[in-house]
C-alpha cells in the first residue's frame, strides 16, 4: 500500500510533466508489446530451415505444386511467400532477371516490416529524458521564484516543493527512459538476425531459381515483336 502512495505523491508533487512522461512511457509500453510478440513469437530463425523444404521442387520444375503446397500451409511464411513469387514469375516465363526483381520487392517490404516502429523507442526515450529536465527546470524557476516574494516563514516549504517537483521529474524521465533503451537494442538486434536469416534464405532459393530458369527465346521475341508493333 505504501508502494501506491509514494507513486500518487511523487505525482501530486511532479506536477503536469509526470503525466506528460507518463503518457510517452504507455507509447513505449505499447510499442514494446507489440514489436515482442510479432519479433519473437510470430517470426521466427527457421527461414533457411524452411527454405530448404523447397529445394526438390525448384530444381525438379514442380512450380504448380510448391504454389499449391505454400497456399495449403495455412499461415504462409515469408520465405514461402517469396518463393511462391518467384515462382509464379518462373512459370510466366521470367527469366532470373525478373525473378530477381520481383524476389527483391517483396523482401524489401518484408524487411520493412520488421524493423517498423522500433526506431520510435529511442526518439520516446530521449523524449521521455528531456521532458523530465525540462520538469526540473520549471520546478526550480518556481522555487526561486516564490521564495524570492515570500515571507521567511514560507520559504522553507515552498523552496521544498519546487525541489521535490523538479526532483520528481527527473528520476520519472529516467525511469521511462531506460527500458526503452533497453528494449529497442533487443528489439534492434532480433530485427537484424531475422533480416539477416531472411536475406541469406531468399539469395538460396534465388540461386535455385537461377540454375534452372533463363528467359525463354519464344518470350523474349514475343517482346520484341510487342515493342516493334507500338513502335508502328
Amino acid at each position: 500500500m505504501s508502494f501506491f502512495t509514494t507513486i500518487i505523491e511523487a505525482f501530486q508533487n511532479g506536477g503536469f510533466w509526470m503525466w506528460a512522461i507518463l503518457a510517452l512511457q504507455l507509447v513505449s509500453i505499447v510499442i514494446i508489446a507489440e514489436r515482442f510478440f510479432a519479433l519473437y513469437v510470430k517470426e521466427k530463425m527457421q527461414a533457411m530451415i524452411t527454405a530448404y523444404k523447397f529445394e526438390k521442387s525448384i530444381k525438379k520444375g514442380e512450380l504448380s505444386s510448391l504454389i499449391k503446397g505454400i497456399d495449403q500451409t495455412g499461415q504462409v511464411s515469408v520465405i514461402g511467400h517469396l518463393t511462391k513469387e518467384a515462382a509464379i514469375t518462373a512459370l510466366d516465363l521470367g527469366g532470373k532477371e525478373e525473378i530477381q526483381s520481383k524476389m527483391d520487392e517483396t523482401l524489401l517490404k518484408e524487411n520493412n516490416t520488421l524493423e517498423k516502429r522500433i526506431g520510435f523507442l529511442p526518439m520516446l526515450a530521449n523524449v521521455g529524458t528531456l521532458t523530465g529536465l525540462l520538469g526540473t527546470i520549471v520546478g526550480m524557476i518556481k522555487s526561486f521564484t516564490a521564495v524570492s516574494q515570500a515571507s521567511p516563514a514560507e520559504k522553507a516549504a515552498l523552496l521544498s516543493s519546487g525541489i521535490s517537483e523538479a526532483m520528481n521529474t527527473t528520476a520519472y524521465g529516467l525511469i521511462m527512459a531506460i527500458p526503452a533503451l533497453i528494449a529497442f537494442a533487443i528489439l534492434n538486434n532480433r530485427s537484424s538476425n531475422l533480416i539477416e536469416d531472411l536475406n541469406q534464405a531468399a539469395l538460396k532459393v534465388f540461386n535455385w531459381f537461377s540454375y534452372s530458369y533463363e528467359v525463354l527465346p519464344e518470350k523474349t521475341a514475343l517482346e520484341s515483336s510487342k515493342t516493334e508493333v507500338s513502335r508502328v
